[in-house]
């Protein structure tokens, strides 16, 4: 079942002098190193994916442990991470790879980094019990994300066939058979704003429906732009991501030539594991 998880934990920062470069053991301008903290996942053995880590430079992911679980690493200069494209996907394509070697991973957010590898240690202990339990939520469940454009003009069309108050208040303004066709149109405009909304919501019902059996669970996230109506999430069993793919392709069949069906994934569960961590920052030197 799908779980909002929220982690508050005390975990050490950089204090503001680290962070300035300064170092008992260095110049004030040397580079500190920090770990960056893709996701978590169940393993006790030491895990490797190859010189993947995010900022082009080739550093190593690998995994730091506590008990049976495992934090997704790679080290980095104690820096502030700009979500550019290109860092969007380096973080995103560690989470995959993950995912294709058959882990299923509680994910972090982008741009978490720690300031050593106890420091991450010391994350998996304070929140040790709370990981596991959403590990065990999670295990052997993927997220699909889902967006559902609509051919606006095939859809109104239909609405127009269906609906013949809305196609004789139509004729009579073209016909210019009203006193004043300026309120006419102000109707005939609520009367397609109302049938449209009523429509998305019928199609959004239907193929929630149709895939109820398919998903543990769904979320619905906004709408981006004027032609997509649906933007959701689901989260699938990976033995029934089969029948995910068969379900949603019968539905997008359904409406062919009305709507255009875009699903991406696999993913880490982003949308069904909140993980909020309350950072203490350490003192001052």
């Amino acid at each position: 079942m799908a779980s909002d998880t929220v982690l508050p934990t005390a975990a050490p920062q950089t204090s503001a002098a680290q962070s300035a470069g300064a170092s008992e053991n260095g110049p004030a301008n040397a580079e500190q190193i920090g770990m960056y903290v893709y996701n978590v996942i169940e393993t006790e053995e030491p895990r490797s994916f190859g010189g993947i880590g995010i900022g082009g430079r080739g550093d190593e992911v690998y995994t730091v442990h506590y008990k049976g679980l495992a934090a997704v690493v790679s080290k980095t200069p104690l820096v502030v991470y700009d979500p550019t494209r290109e860092n969007a996907l380096a973080h995103e394509h560690v989470n995959e790879l993950v995912i294709e070697q058959g882990f299923t991973p509680v994910p972090m957010s982008f741009g978490t980094v720690f300031n050593s590898e106890d420091s991450v240690r010391e994350f998996l202990t304070d929140t040790y019990d709370a990981l596991q339990d959403v590990l065990k939520k999670m295990q052997g469940k993927l997220e699909y994300g889902l967006k559902v454009n609509w051919n606006r003009d095939e859809v109104l069309a239909e609405i127009e066939r269906e609906n013949e108050e809305l196609r004789q208040l139509k004729a009579e303004i073209a016909g210019n058979r009203l006193t004043s066709t300026y309120f006419a149109r102000m109707q005939l405009g609520r009367l397609v704003e109302q049938a449209e909304n009523e429509k998305k919501s019928l199609f959004i019902r239907d193929i929630y429906d149709h895939l109820r059996d398919a998903a543990i669970a769904s979320r619905s996230n906004k709408p981006i732009g004027d032609k997509m109506i649906m933007n959701a999430a689901f989260l699938v069993e990976r033995d029934k991501t089969g029948v995910f793919d068969q379900k949603l392709e019968e539905i997008a069949k359904k409406y062919e030539g009305k709507l255009v069906f875009r699903q991406n994934g696999p993913w880490a569960p982003y949308n069904f594991v909140t993980i909020r961590l309350t950072l203490e920052r350490a003192a001052v030197v």
